[in-house]
């Protein structure tokens, strides 16, 4: 289990300035990302690591990532956020 400075952490980097990055980095991570297992942990954590332009390309289904690892994370985070309501998303 992660300690909470790395949640932290993690939250600070999933906040892009970016609405559109927020709106769907902020809810997985909320919500989805602690049941992940430790491979899609860190499967996300090298996805915050990557520039705003690819994260919103890749997010906003113009692309995929070329790397699988990548690809995995971004077609989970984008699948979430097609199957939940949109409840969790007004409060950002």
């Amino acid at each position: 289990m992660q300690d909470d400075a790395t949640t932290k952490r993690l939250y600070w980097h999933s906040r892009r300035g970016m609405w559109e990055l927020d709106l769907l980095l902020i809810p997985f991570l909320e919500h989805r990302y602690p049941q992940l297992d430790e491979a899609d942990k860190a499967r996300y954590q090298a996805l915050i690591d990557q520039e705003d332009q690819d994260l919103f390309i890749w997010l906003m289904r113009r692309d995929w990532p070329s790397d699988p690892e990548l690809r995995r994370i971004v077609q989970m985070i984008v699948d979430y956020a097609e199957t939940t309501s949109n409840a969790q998303y007004r409060t950002l």
